[in-house]
């Protein structure tokens, strides 16, 4: 029997890197209300009070950018000068640029589009995309990267609607998951690192994070007595937010996707149009592979995607179930590219991504939520994908 702990993390909307996050794909959403073809690559950076701004636009439109970015800081709660961080008083510096015209060319029409007369858009950018599935969930996301985020998002919860007010933006939190044959079966270590007023004592922080933070989200069954239980461990974390660590977009990968128990492309998402596919194509892949196990054919999936720069359909599709398939993974494979349309504009029409509803993705994970936009959550190709492979079994 093969027994391990695999561990997850999350942060919270108020860490450094979130915040910077939910700026730029406020900036984006802004775009996209105004121009839903808007073209926009977005990158914040902040250090103590000053917020810096870079990247490209490509839109028609025209935003009151200071008033999205104070508006985004401020609803996370970085809205007074105690905090040291004040989306009130905060120094903007808006480095925002037009689009460079030789990767516009290559979106606004794609290769196939220049040398077939096709009618789609081009990818934004090379890259290779990973997205993934698991059936020990319901959400169909490993159960570390979920458990660490209901903890964060609980966190957050707790912050805002005054149950434990002296609590602060920044925080992280850890769980350690304990694996026998792939399976799990208990819950090793559980640790919540947040900020707090300086009046709060480490135990009452501690009793109370147990209380109605813990308590309400890790399993019942699996919290008994030999679950280390780790809070604050440094024994004080007043200083928190962007005055004790500069925050930058892009910079939680691995917090936005699963955890570490799957691949990773090296592209992150936010602050990007779906035009990039770092962002639309790892949300089709997603979409995807919780298609593959939410029809029963593999307890897991991860399926690979990889792009040319201004080339509309992905260069490679390969799809792997770890041996848990029912039937070849070439099958599976044959169906899932008869079934979605990976192209940047085959997964923008499907999935609906000219919203402006990227703001909400940018803490907590971008996968495994039951939002209605959260469009590449839907199991909606299950039956497509299980008719596809009865045609091709019979044609056999």
């Amino acid at each position: 029997m093969s027994k391990y702990i695999f561990t997850s993390e999350s942060v919270t909307e108020g860490h450094p890197d979130k915040v910077a996050d939910r700026i730029s794909d406020s900036i984006l959403d802004a775009y996209l209300e105004k121009d839903p073809t808007a073209r926009v690559a977005a990158e914040t950076v902040l250090k103590n009070n000053t917020v810096i701004l870079a990247g490209e636009v490509s839109s028609s439109a025209e935003i009151d950018t200071e008033k999205v970015v104070r508006n985004a800081i401020n609803s996370i709660g970085y809205d007074h000068e105690a905090l040291g961080f004040d989306g009130h008083t905060a120094e903007i510096i808006n480095l925002l640029d037009r689009q460079s015209p030789d990767i516009a060319q290559g979106v606004d029409s794609a290769l196939e589009v220049r040398e077939e007369n096709g009618t789609d858009i081009g990818a934004g950018d090379q890259g290779i995309i990973f997205g993934y599935a698991v059936n020990e969930t319901p959400e169909l996301l490993p159960l570390p990267i979920s458990l660490a985020h209901k903890l964060a998002y609980r966190l957050t919860e707790v912050r805002k609607n005054g149950t434990l007010p002296y609590l602060r933006p920044d925080g992280k939190t850890q769980v350690s998951v304990i694996y026998e044959d792939d399976k799990a079966v208990g819950i090793d270590t559980v640790l919540i690192s947040t900020q707090h007023d300086e009046e709060v004592s480490q135990e009452q922080l501690r009793s109370d994070l147990i209380e109605y933070v813990i308590k309400p989200i890790i399993p019942e069954n699996w919290l008994n007595d030999e679950v280390r239980i780790l809070v604050n461990p440094t024994g004080r974390f007043v200083i928190g937010g962007p005055v004790g660590d500069s925050g930058l977009t892009g910079r939680k990968i691995i917090v936005d996707t699963y955890g570490g128990a799957a691949h990773h492309g090296g592209g992150a998402f936010s602050g990007k149009d779906s035009t990039k596919v770092d962002r639309s194509a790892a949300y089709a892949a997603r979409w995807a592979a919780k298609n593959i196990v939410a029809a029963g054919l593999a307890e897991r999936a991860e399926i690979q995607l990889a792009y040319a720069i201004g080339v509309a359909a992905p260069v490679s599709v390969y799809v792997n179930t770890f041996g848990t398939g029912v039937i070849p993974d070439e099958d599976i494979q044959a169906a899932v590219s008869e079934v979605f349309d990976f192209t940047p504009g085959g997964i923008i029409r499907e999935l609906e991504l000219r919203k402006p509803v990227f703001a909400q993705t940018s803490a907590y994970g971008h996968f495994g939520r039951a939002d209605a936009d959260f469009t590449w959550e839907r199991t909606n190709k299950a039956s497509a994908l299980k008719k596809a492979l009865q045609i091709s079994v019979k044609t056999k």
